[in-house]
């Protein structure tokens, strides 16, 4: 392991200037389950260790009906998983917290770390972008809110300036009538890699679908929406029929490579077979 400098900041003031001042190779330390990896094989080259664990009120996760989830970048995977909020208004959530890594993982790794990671194939993404989630930057100067859609430009690239920091992310509060659902499909059950990810999060009235969002994640260089598929559910009463031409759409609107892991066609039919999946699991579980 090469040597580092190791800071440990008091403040956000203090943790962004430490980043903008120490240039490359400065890096935030959260939960370092990928990050201490990564400096251990030599992927990273780690000059300087900001450790924010001591910056006060990034450990909340906080719920109302009014304004929703909010929770902070200290937050972990086990934590936000355990949540009463979670269970209650965010089955998705859950479900894909719950298929991170492993238990160990998850009580150390924060969520907003496997977020700022920027994979396609991250599994809590999905679902964050489906149910319409944002990211709370700090930066001297004033902060942003920025929809998470738009947060990622690519493989672990996104839309962070130099010395700009994810504080939270919101997530709105469920509507009535709501359906959601996340599946994750890979090669085997735990410790793994979604070869493909589906997040639906469907708002319903009187049995008719008044609002659909879709995540596909794993099949493009960033998690994407399925716009034209979600407008084939809107207005439907979510039949067989319906679902299977949105289903079918959805595998028009994504782009999936082929890698170690599945073929691109592959992938391709399997965001159809878990779109129908993900929209039949979310009418269950409302049942």
């Amino acid at each position: 392991m090469r040597r580092f400098e190791y800071h440990e900041p008091m403040t956000l003031e203090e943790a962004s200037t430490l980043l903008t001042t120490l240039g490359e190779g400065a890096f935030f330390l959260a939960g370092g389950t990928d990050l201490f990896v990564e400096i251990r094989e030599r992927l990273r080259e780690v000059r300087h260790l900001v450790n924010i664990k001591r910056v006060p009120g990034l450990d909340r996760i906080d719920y109302s009906d009014t304004g929703g989830l909010r929770f902070g970048a200290l937050v972990t995977a086990g934590q936000l998983e355990a949540s009463e909020a979670v269970i209650a208004h965010y089955p998705n959530l859950r479900a894909a917290l719950r298929q991170l890594a492993s238990i160990q993982v998850r009580n150390r790794a924060t969520v907003i770390g496997n977020i700022c990671r920027a994979s396609p194939s991250a599994d809590t993404i999905p679902p964050l972008i489906a149910d319409g989630a944002s990211v709370e930057t700090y930066r001297i100067g004033g902060g942003r809110s920025i929809p998470m859609a738009e947060f990622f430009t690519g493989p672990g690239r996104s839309v962070l300036e130099k010395g700009e920091i994810v504080v939270a992310v919101t997530v709105p509060a469920p509507m009535p009538g709501s359906l959601r659902a996340y599946i994750k499909h890979g090669r085997r059950k735990a410790m793994e890699l979604a070869t493909v990810g589906v997040a639906v999060s469907l708002d319903t009235a009187g049995g008719v679908c008044t609002g659909a969002r879709i995540a596909l994640g794993a099949v493009g260089p960033v998690v994407l929406r399925a716009p034209l598929a979600e407008a084939l559910l809107v207005g439907s009463k979510l039949d067989a029929a319906t679902v299977a031409a949105a289903a079918e759409q959805a595998m028009q609107e994504c782009t999936p490579i082929s890698n170690v892991r599945s073929s691109a066609e592959y992938r391709r039919e399997m965001v159809g077979v878990l779109t129908r999946r993900a929209v039949s699991q979310a009418q269950e579980v409302a049942a």
